[in-house]
């Protein structure tokens, strides 16, 4: 219907249009047999602490509860979405609770999700016409409070990050990511996270197309003037383009050029008398975590910059120093949201904080790099939106989906694409 006979790479314009599509996307991608992220641990660091965020279009609430004597704190994700009639119970962005009411009939829930008890639930007494006692109201007799919770999700923890899952069925997290691209994964977030701040856009395009926008390693030495001038990413580095076996995960792994190069005199972007006035953006410090012994290579190597992308919903960054993730919060077939996370660790000398928030100035939607993605994209959905029948041509290195070593390849697309139109049937 979508595809036809056409190859993986020759996208047609109508995925990033069609309503009826996105709807399938939702629930197939978002809330059944897969993983989305939710949130940073740090972000909730005292018990009774929540975080208001989405999964999909699905509103859902993390919350830190107190663990017994001698037990860790218990995370929770609930579905921001009262049993009683479906009204959304937490309104702040965050907050702290000792327990969730409803403003609508006041049904009152447990950090668990427990519902534990509702106004009016036994009646109330009365008067009738002739002077008896009477009970109004009251809930059935074989009304159980147990029978109406909010809905819990699965949740899975790992190195201060939170995951949830509608589907209670889905693979453990572990073998969700695959070997390869765990490891880059832990390599990051290896110790306890630090908060450093939050931004949020919301951009007019299809939720997709920043996941191809970040599993293009071609475009950023081209796009961008502030990469390819200040040689943060030039298409000769030292890269490797890493696929989990089902292809819908990637890591862009690379390494910043010691050596000045030539390559950037042939690109539009670059502008040779563009200065700074204050170089401490570019302030690069190496860390020792940089070092990982790659399991693809076989080798240890040490990247400056690792943009990895876990399906459906995350973006996570190390560029040098600046760590975030990003996540997308679709809103419709043509719009979401976009949702910066900036985050250092908690043994971070001041120095290095002040550092890291420096280089985050790069990022965000007024970020020196980031504010072109989301004007480019928009540029892209604008074009389909107009001509649906129109196809994209992500060849850039054949038609193949393989890892590769250099970062001047489409493959990590044509791969997500691959493994969409096998989930989706299309």
């Amino acid at each position: 219907m979508f595809w036809g006979n056409a190859p993986t790479s020759r996208a047609p314009g109508r995925i990033y249009t069609d309503q009826e599509l996105y709807q399938r996307e939702l629930d197939t991608l978002f809330y059944k047999g897969h993983w989305c992220y939710v949130g940073l641990e740090c972000e909730i660091p005292k018990a009774g602490d929540f975080k208001r965020t989405k999964i999909g279009e699905r509103s859902v609430v993390m919350v830190r509860e107190r663990g017994r004597p001698g037990q860790p704190d218990q995370i929770h994700v609930l579905e921001n979405r009262c049993a009683h009639r479906g009204v959304a119970f937490v309104r702040e962005r965050s907050g702290n609770a000792r327990s969730f009411v409803c403003p609508y009939h006041q049904w009152t829930y447990k950090l668990n999700g427990d519902l534990v008890g509702l106004t009016f639930r036994q009646g109330v007494d009365a008067v009738d016409a002739c002077g008896e006692k009477i009970k109004q109201g009251g809930m059935p007799e074989d009304f159980q409070l147990c029978d109406h919770g909010l809905t819990k999700l699965k949740v899975a923890r790992r190195g201060g990050v939170v995951f949830a899952s509608f589907d209670h069925e889905v693979e453990p997290f572990e073998e969700y990511l695959g070997a390869d691209v765990l490891a880059y994964f832990d390599r990051i977030f290896h110790k306890p996270l630090k908060l450093l701040g939050i931004n949020r856009q919301r951009i007019p395009a299809n939720w997709k197309l920043m996941q191809e926008n970040i599993k293009d390693p071609y475009h950023p030495g081209l796009l961008h003037t502030w990469f390819v001038t200040f040689g943060l990413w030039r298409a000769d580095q030292n890269s490797q383009m890493i696929m989990d076996t089902h292809h819908r995960h990637a890591v862009m792994v690379s390494r910043r050029n010691e050596v000045s190069s030539n390559i950037a005199a042939n690109v539009t972007s670059f502008r040779e008398n563009m200065k700074l006035h204050d170089d401490r953006v570019l302030d690069v410090v190496p860390e020792a975590w940089w070092k990982l012994n790659c399991p693809v290579q076989k080798a240890e190597i040490t990247p400056t910059v690792t943009m990895m992308t876990l399906f459906p919903s995350l973006i996570i960054q190390q560029q040098v120093n600046s760590l975030s993730t990003r996540h997308i919060q679709p809103v419709s077939e043509g719009v979401f949201d976009f949702v910066w996370t900036h985050f250092g660790f908690e043994d971070d000398a001041e120095e290095m904080t002040r550092r890291r928030l420096r280089q985050s100035n790069l990022f965000g939607p007024a970020g020196f790099v980031s504010a072109d993605d989301g004007e480019v994209i928009e540029f892209v959905q604008q074009a389909y939106r107009a001509n649906e029948e129109a196809r994209t041509v992500s060849e850039m290195d054949g038609q193949e989906v393989k890892n590769t070593d250099h970062n001047v390849t489409e493959t990590l697309i044509r791969g997500m694409y691959a493994y969409w139109r096998k989930t989706l049937s299309i």
